[in-house]
């Protein structure tokens, strides 16, 4: 487990702690905030389990991952170049 992804559970965690506070006294608000909390835990544990597959694939097919990049980055040059 990566840090992305160690801090997208903490966050998680904190939200689902968040939600359940806000559930028990009543406050929407914290209870909303909690979930946000939740969303964005998940999200940042995505981006973290995303980075560490890439990792794996650049290490294991270095071929690949640079033709890749530069696949990449011709395709945002195209783009970017249009406006």
């Amino acid at each position: 487990m990566s840090g992305t992804q160690a801090e997208g559970t903490i966050r998680n965690v904190a939200g689902m702690a968040e939600e359940t506070a806000g559930r028990v006294t009543g406050d929407s608000t914290t209870e909303l905030r909690g979930k946000a909390r939740q969303v964005a835990g998940h999200a940042q544990t995505a981006v973290g389990e995303a980075m560490e597959t890439v990792r794996h694939i650049a290490a294991d097919q270095p071929m690949m991952a640079v033709l890749l990049a530069a696949g990449i980055g011709l395709i945002a040059g195209m783009l970017i170049a249009r406006r």
